[in-house]
């Protein structure tokens, strides 16, 4: 499968708003309230500039995938870039979430950011941190018990880190 990346655009919001609403409801992946409202999701998604949100498409132009790019943090650690990813479920295991990882981190380069920082990846989200450690990040701490699964059990948060 071709799979293009691509800057979002206001006219993708109705493909990347499913996505987005779901996988917060799903509770399993990020920090997101679990009954996001719209207006919320597309202010939190889709970034202006410092910040950049790209698409994932197939051949025919479907969104398969998203991800949303920008400074972590302001000021005097505004080096240190962040980014966040969703893939949709039926497009897992096909390469996106790595060709998504693989552009997030050219672009940080490209960007001049020294390093990219990922705040919270939920532990039990193994596929994403064998992702991202395959990708070269590394686990620099772990908050125990930071992060309520939907069953009402607990789990770590991960930070992950890659200088550049």
């Amino acid at each position: 499968m071709k799979i293009e990346i691509r800057d979002a655009r206001d006219t993708d919001w109705p493909a990347v708003w499913p996505l987005v609403r779901d996988t917060a409801a799903a509770g399993l992946t990020y920090t997101f309230p679990r009954d996001l409202d719209e207006d919320t999701g597309r202010a939190m998604w889709m970034l202006d500039a410092p910040g950049r949100t790209v698409v994932a498409t197939d051949e025919e132009g479907t969104v398969l995938a998203t991800a949303k790019m920008n400074p972590n943090h302001m000021g005097p650690a505004s080096h240190i870039a962040s980014a966040s990813f969703m893939v949709r479920p039926e497009a897992a295991g096909l390469g996106i979430g790595r060709a998504l990882g693989e552009h997030v981190i050219a672009w940080a380069r490209e960007q001049g950011y020294r390093a990219i920082q990922f705040n919270a990846v939920v532990e039990t989200n193994t596929r994403a941190v064998a992702l991202w450690k395959s990708l070269g990040f590394r686990i620099i701490g772990t908050l125990p018990e930071a992060y309520q699964l939907p069953d009402g059990t607990y789990t770590g948060l991960h930070i992950m880190y890659l200088q550049l």
